[in-house]
């Protein structure tokens, strides 16, 4: 049993240390003046999409306004990160140490890091300042319709990988750039005005970052982005349905423990 133990505790560990830790090789240099462009650009959108961010989520759940203005935030950082220059897909190094795109590690990440939120949600409902942060971004996806509401967390759940962790990354160099990169993106996500939110934008922005860091790119990020964010919006639901506030049709209140919505521009749990 202990060699057994050992034997499964060094898979992992090695499935770790090539998902999170290991670099594989590449050449990602670019001429100063690109450089400085990359910066001037991301610097510009992260400005227009967080003020877009705001607005959208002061808006009603189920509402054209709402479901627009999450497109148009999506918009905003896919525009902003194509516009700055090259990005990268990056790859992954096998257990035999083939280079290959990152796919099924990915995958499976996601569906870890939701199980690791679906508990933490658990343990929120009995901290009333986040049950209420909480049941104030599901209600977007308790009264919204499902297929526009899974649209825009899609569209925003690629978008915010394509800015943050492809041209927001690439722009900070080679300083820091994970916990750089998470800095922003929760900061970005303050927009919201709601601490669950940007505590998830903080924990799922520091994986993103280290899957970019290690792949070189960002299919990896994007891959374990788009699975945690179905399953949340598939299983976190049904656990805040019998909140009250989970009905409530308003526009959301400006203000400590309130606002939010399901997909937001960064940090989106779904």
């Amino acid at each position: 049993m202990t060699v057994a133990r050992r034997g499964l505790r060094g898979t992992v560990g090695g499935w770790l240390r090539r998902t999170l830790v290991d670099r594989v090789p590449r050449d990602h240099r670019e001429s100063d003046a690109a450089f400085r462009r990359r910066r001037r650009i991301t610097a510009g959108t992260a400005v227009a999409g967080a003020t877009l961010l705001g607005v959208s989520l002061s808006q009603p759940p189920d509402s054209p306004r709402f479901y627009g203005l999450t497109l148009a935030v999506a918009g905003t950082w896919v525009a902003g990160g194509l516009a700055s220059g090259p990005l990268h897909l990056g790859w992954t190094l096998d257990s035999g140490s083939t280079l290959r795109r990152p796919l099924s590690t990915p995958l499976l990440t996601g569906v870890g890091a939701f199980g690791a939120f679906y508990g933490a949600a658990l343990v929120a409902r009995r901290i009333p300042v986040l049950d209420r942060a909480i049941t104030s971004v599901l209600r977007y996806a308790h009264q919204g319709s499902f297929p526009l509401v899974l649209t825009t967390t899609l569209a925003n759940g690629v978008a915010e990988e394509v800015f943050f962790r492809g041209a927001l990354y690439a722009a900070i160099g080679v300083d820091r750039p994970v916990l750089k990169s998470t800095a922003v993106y929760g900061l970005a996500t303050t927009a919201t005005r709601n601490p669950a939110l940007v505590l998830a934008s903080l924990a799922m922005g520091a994986l993103f970052g280290l899957q970019r860091q290690a792949t070189g790119g960002i299919q990896a990020p994007v891959l374990t982005h788009l699975v945690w964010s179905v399953l949340m919006l598939r299983h976190l639901p049904p656990l805040f349905a019998d909140e009250p506030g989970i009905t409530d049709p308003r526009a959301p209140r400006r203000g400590p423990g309130a606002g939010g919505g399901f997909t937001r521009g960064a940090g989106s749990p779904a």
